[in-house]
Formats: structure tokens, sequence, C-alpha cells
């Protein structure tokens, strides 16, 4: 019937080695559903000593959270006249009578001759009915106990840690730096809008001047569209004219490709555009970094300050995330600003559109003619066009950066924002006049960090014992 049970034998107290009654310990609580706790009493006389009194404490401790009286039973070998023990039954009823004396309280006290097997037997079968009787009942017990105790333990942790959570609260050292830290703001907020003001200024009054470095793009592609036409020779025309049968065929398909020879010189303007206008977001860098002093906020690179600047601030402060983000996505391109303008002036170089058709009786020196004509007429077109546009890349330049500076500065509430934000990072704006207190709001931002993660691992729905 019990072929399934595990039976564990430990030493007594007395016959333990070092280290052993800790192992006794964590046997009991882990391994153990019942124990039986057998003394076999001398018959020349005998009475429970400490060495019992302390084996029985010792399983008590293994569980604190189920009394060891509902799961332990105190089984008193009786020897007869004929065992080297001699005959202890009057001692067995003594320690039996005994007992509770001592507090040695267990579910029963059984008296065996624990040599008889079928004696033996009926020990185990008693303790075994009541283990089967009662085992859902203790665990039961067992359970809520424990849960009690975690309870318990998650309310006193609670406890500490709202202490945890206050203690720097009140060590905070506000009144020491917020005077200083309201000194440096407004001198910050002073060179600051300085810088930007004069930047804008510089801008205002350069926004209708030519932009040198698109003008040199400009020249060098109508340089390039003129030494490198992408005309055909008479005796390629002549070829053409074979292949496709006539020259009217020829002449269209030279147009399509001229003209798509022609607008690719054009391409390189945008990187003419590109680098002027990151020379302009390099200038307002340069001064969110120098006056502004936020160059500590960053890796230093002009190139991805005003990225690495606008992922630093937060949602809530609307205004300069704004600003910062207009400005940092701000891009003129060739496709976006000048395309659209210029292609128009190639129209005659469309079959369908050009004004220059062939006679009725072609040849090769006329389609070489009008291709010349059309061609010149579609570069003189775009380079007229683009002198038309050079101011365009300053024009850009200022309305981004007033754009900017409207939002960051001018808007209602963008000086709050910067004071906010400032606040949180004056330590690394300001570090030597906040290294002492930028460390301490490392350790404080840490501590709160722990003890936030320590709070969220004490929920109690963390700490179920039962189901």
């Amino acid at each position: 019937m019990w072929d399934k049970l595990l039976y564990v034998d430990m030493p007594g107290l007395g016959d333990t080695g070092v280290g052993d009654e800790d192992r006794m310990i964590r046997t009991l609580a882990q391994d153990v559903d019942a124990v039986l706790f057998v003394r076999m009493p001398k018959s020349s006389g005998d009475y429970w000593a400490d060495v019992d009194v302390r084996l029985y404490d010792t399983a008590r401790a293994a569980l604190i959270d189920l009394p060891v009286e509902l799961w332990s039973f105190m089984v008193l070998n009786q020897t007869g006249t004929n065992s080297k023990n001699g005959d202890n039954a009057n001692n067995c009823q003594d320690l039996a009578e005994t007992l509770t004396e001592k507090h040695l309280k267990v579910v029963n006290c059984l008296i065996a001759n624990c040599a008889d097997s079928q004696a033996a037997n009926e020990v185990l079968d008693q303790a075994l009915n009541y283990l089967v009787t009662n085992i859902t009942s203790l665990d039961q017990q067992y359970g809520t106990s424990c849960q009690e105790r975690l309870t318990r333990l998650h309310n006193s942790v609670n406890a500490e840690l709202q202490k945890a959570r206050n203690v720097l609260h009140q060590a905070t050292p506000q009144d020491s730096w917020f005077t200083l830290f309201e000194q440096l703001f407004d001198q910050l907020w002073n060179d600051l809008t300085g810088g930007l003001e004069r930047l804008l200024r510089q801008l205002k009054e350069q926004r209708n001047l030519q932009d040198i470095d698109f003008k040199q793009q400009v020249e060098a592609a109508i340089k390039t569209c003129r030494r490198d036409p992408g005309i055909p020779s008479l005796e390629e025309i002549e070829k053409r004219r074979d292949r496709v049968g006539g020259y009217p065929n020829a002449y269209y398909q030279y147009l399509h490709e001229i003209r798509a020879h022609l607008s690719q010189n054009f391409l390189l303007l945008d990187e003419a555009l590109k680098r002027s206008l990151f020379q302009v977001k390099a200038n307002v860098a340069q001064v969110l970094m120098a006056q502004g002093r936020l160059a500590g906020l960053t890796k230093g690179q002009k190139h991805t300050f005003l990225d690495e600047v606008t992922n630093l601030l937060p949602e809530n402060l609307s205004k300069l995330k704004l600003g910062f983000h207009i400005l940092s996505d701000f891009e003129i391109s060739y496709r976006g600003l000048i395309q659209h303008r210029i292609r128009k002036y190639l129209d005659g170089l469309t079959p369908d559109e050009t004004t220059l058709q062939l006679s009725t009786f072609p040849s090769a020196k006329e389609v070489l003619a009008n291709l010349k004509v059309l061609h010149g007429e579609a570069v003189y077109g775009c380079e007229n066009a683009l002198e038309d546009l050079l101011c365009e890349p300053g024009q850009a330049a200022f309305a981004i950066v007033e754009e900017f500076v409207d939002r960051v500065l001018r808007a209602e509430g963008a000086k709050t924002e910067w004071r906010i934000f400032l606040e949180e990072v004056r330590s690394q704006v300001w570090q030597t006049q906040f290294e002492q207190l930028g460390e301490w709001t490392k350790m404080h931002r840490e501590w709160l960090n722990s003890v936030e993660q320590a709070t969220a691992a004490n929920q109690l729905n963390h700490l179920q014992f039962l189901n």
C-alpha cells in the first residue's frame, strides 16, 4: 500500500557530527511530511533529557509555519527481558506519561517493539493513516501561515521602501543650488538670445545675396552642358537614320537622349545646396554650444548636434522640441527647389512639344543643326532660370532659422521650457559649478530606481503562496 513512500533515516542529536544539525533542519523543512521521534528507554530507569528536548526543538524550528505537534509522532521502542537492553516496558510508560511535562507535543505517542516487523508496520500504518486523513488540511494550514507571513513581510518591506523613497527627498540640497542656478540661467539666457539674434540679423542681411558655393556649382554645370552637349556627329546621324528607318525617327530619339544628357548635369547642384544648409545648421549649433553652453550634452559634433538635442528633449517640452525638430529635419534639395523650375526649358527637347520640326525632305545636316539650336536654347533658358535662384539658399536659410528662433525663444512659454530643461541637465551645462550636485543627482536617480525596482518586485501578486 505504501510502496511509493520515501523514508529518511536521520541521526539523533547525540549522534550528529559537525554540520549534521543544519542538514537535518533543511531535510525536515524541504523533504518530509511527517516525523517519527524514536526513543528506546533504558530498562534500568530513564527520563526525558536535554538532548531529547533539543532534538524536538530542532525539528520544530525546521518548519515554523506549521506546529510540529501536527506532523510528528513519538515512538517509544519497547524491549523485552531477552534483549540486551532488558525489559523497559515500565520506563516506556513513564516516558509516555511525562511527555507533556517537557512540552514535547506530538500527534500521538506510540509504544511498540520496533524489532518486531509487524509492530513496526503498525506504527507506520497509524502515522500514514493520519497523513491520509489530514494532509490536505495540513497543507492548507501551512499555506495560509506562509501567506500571512509573506503579507507581513510585504507590508514591512513596503514601509522600509517608503522610508528609502523619502530619505533623499528630505536631503535635497535645493536651497543651496537654486539661487546659483537662477543666476547662471539668467546669464545663459542673455548670451543665448543675443547669439541667436545676431546670427539671424546676419542671415537677414545676406538673404538677398547670391550664394557663392551654389553659384560656382551652377556655373560649373552650365559649362559642362556646353562642353559636353551629347550631340551626335553627321556620321552618327546617318547610321541612326539607317537603323531606325528615317531622319524623323532618329531626330526624335536624339531629342530624348540630349534632354536626358543635359538634365543630369544639374543633379550635382544638390550637393551645393546641402553644403549651404549644412553650414547654416553648423552656425546655429555653434551658438547653442557656445552661448547656450549645450556642448556637454552631446558628442560635440556640429553635424549631429541638432539631432542629439532633439532626442534629449522630453515630449512635455513641446515648444523646444518642435523648434529643434523643425530645424534638424529641414532640407534643401535640387529636386524640391530647382528641378521643377528648369524642366520647362527642356520642353524644346521633347518630340511632341518641340517648336523646331524637320522639313519635308530632311538631311543629317538639318538634324544636327536643329539639335544644336534646341540644345543651346535649353541651356540658355536653364542658365537664366538658375541665375534667378542664386539667392534661394540664403533666403531659405534665413527663413528656417527665423522659424527656429520663433519657436525656441519668442513663443509663449519657451523661456519656461528652457528653465525646466536646463535645471534637469544643469550638472552637464555647468559642470564646474554643479559637479558635486551632479554626483548627488546621479546617486538620487540610481537610489530611486533601485527603490522602484524593489517596490515592483514586492507586489503582492508576486508573493502569492496559494493558488
